[in-house]
């Protein structure tokens, strides 16, 4: 089964998902939202139901000395959402620490422009996520 990544944020959710063996991770797509929570949810379940996932692994960004933040806070109310929303999967929360910063060195280093960069850049943030979950269980 497969496993749906997300990095999670105010204005916009990256997407990546496995492969059915569950060993890679491929960028999928970006949720814009201001606001309103339902639209990324119902996506989110779509997905999950498209790609019949087991399990939802959301990115928690957790400070880099350890400590909690605010964005680690909401975080968890978004996971908190998604349990609710989404029962019937799996939900792992997972340490994302510079993996938005990996993503924009990648990017970089592809030669993509910082202007087309906002387009895919929580995509790769989410696959980077996912990916690193992936090997950690391999």
């Amino acid at each position: 089964m497969r496993i749906l990544g997300i990095d999670y944020g105010d204005a916009r959710i990256g997407l990546a998902i496995s492969d059915p063996l569950g060993m890679t991770a491929q960028m999928l797509e970006t949720i814009k939202w201001r606001n309103n929570i339902k639209k990324p949810i119902q996506r989110i379940k779509e997905l999950v139901d498209y790609y019949e996932c087991s399990s939802i692994l959301v990115g928690i960004p957790r400070n880099m000395d350890g400590s909690v933040g605010e964005r680690e806070l909401k975080t968890r109310e978004f996971i908190k959402i998604l349990e609710k929303e989404i029962p019937q999967v799996n939900i792992i929360p997972y340490d994302e620490r510079l993996t938005t910063v990996m993503a924009q060195r990648a990017m970089h280093d592809m030669g993509i422009s910082a202007k087309n960069q906002k387009h895919r850049i929580d995509q790769m943030a989410a696959a980077f996520i996912l990916q690193s979950y992936l090997d950690s269980i391999s």
